[in-house]
């Protein structure tokens, strides 16, 4: 068990805070440092929050990352990490096909973890991985940061108003091109648009349109896509069928730029919100399509800080999940892009 798991006021009355280790040192591992420096800085979590350990699997660029974030230590292997006893909290930030292994790993070894999106390859990993999570007693969850983001209360709040009236349908996207990445492109890893980028219109419709607003269920599902050359799937095109009769349909891909924009539409009118993968704004129209309203977002550090203040609190209220991404949440939404991946016939060759 970590030091200070559901030791809130030990941790308050001795001034400890909760060590956070970077499991990786890629791209999303840099904006999890930036974050945690700044956290540092901030009033509001300095007093929750330490950057202090990063591994990888090379020491030489673990120590540079280290060095430039200023974190306290660096480990060439991630057992090494593990062996740490001052690391409280892992970021694991490496490819989707590692998350369920590593994961394990940390928490067995005393961890908790906050685990980047896609939180496992497919659902068999992600049940095997919270099935540890419940036999450790340690925090598990996933890092997807719009679940934990102050917007996605606006927008659940604005449906519920009835302001644009009964929602009828909603349409998301999110592209990038990104097949220059070789995680993105390669099967082992399970590459792909639809773990990482479709997985946020996914949430998205979750959020807008399922648990937040509704009680609604999807009834079917109708969907296509172009694979890229190497097999994984390069652009989505996904429908999801309500049992009440509303419809979401989703479009993600690798190979293009996107507008990102997320719209719900109602009998009174409909909503845009600006960037699904950060909520920039959103915009009210009418019947008329005239703007009648735009809402801002609050200000935030970088957007990564509320799922790491989540997961802090979590750990010094003796929580194993999360109430902005339960367990529960996160198997919907991995079991949801299993089916999808079973109507495409797309196996990886690890499944």
């Amino acid at each position: 068990m970590s030091r200070l798991n559901g030791k809130r006021a030990e941790a308050e009355e001795q001034g400890l805070k909760i060590n956070v280790a970077i499991l990786g040192a890629g791209g999303i591992a840099k904006s999890m440092a930036n974050t945690l420096v700044e956290m540092a800085a901030d009033p509001r979590y300095s007093s929750l929050v330490e950057p202090y350990a990063v591994a990888a699997r090379d020491a030489d660029r673990a120590a540079d990352f280290a060095q430039k974030y200023g974190f306290d230590v660096s480990y060439g292997s991630y057992d090494e990490l593990l062996a740490d006893p001052k690391v409280d909290l892992v970021y694991i930030a490496t490819p989707h096909a590692l998350h369920a292994e590593q994961g394990i790993a940390c928490l067995k070894a005393g961890k908790n973890i906050l685990v980047e999106k896609s939180f496992t390859a497919n659902t068999s990993q992600a049940q095997e991985l919270l099935g540890v999570a419940k036999e450790t007693g340690l925090l598990c969850t996933e890092a997807i940061w719009t679940r934990y983001m102050p917007s996605r209360g606006l927008v659940a709040d604005i449906i519920k108003s009835g302001e644009i009236g009964e929602v009828q349908a909603a349409t998301a996207n999110l592209c990038y091109p990104t097949t220059h990445k070789s995680r993105m492109t390669d099967p082992e890893m399970a590459g792909g648009a639809l773990l990482d980028v479709g997985v946020y219109p996914l949430n998205f419709f979750d959020m807008a349109l399922g648990a937040d607003t509704s009680e609604r269920k999807i009834s079917d599902i109708s969907t296509s896509m172009v694979p890229y050359k190497t097999g994984v799937d390069a652009t989505d095109s996904i429908a999801l069928h309500y049992d009440d009769g509303v419809m979401a349909t989703a479009t993600a891909s690798m190979m293009c730029a996107s507008d990102r924009s997320g719209a719900i539409w109602g009998t009174k009118g409909y909503m845009v919100c600006q960037n699904i993968n950060n909520i920039e704004g959103i915009d009210f129209y009418g019947l008329d399509h005239k703007l009648t309203r735009h809402v801002d977002v609050p200000a935030q550090l970088t957007g990564y800080e509320y799922e790491v203040a989540s997961a802090v609190n979590a750990i010094l209220d003796g929580k194993t999940e999360c109430a902005e991404m339960p367990h529960a949440d996160t198997l919907r939404i991995m079991k949801l892009m299993d089916q999808i991946r079973d109507k495409w016939g797309l196996k990886y060759p690890f499944e």
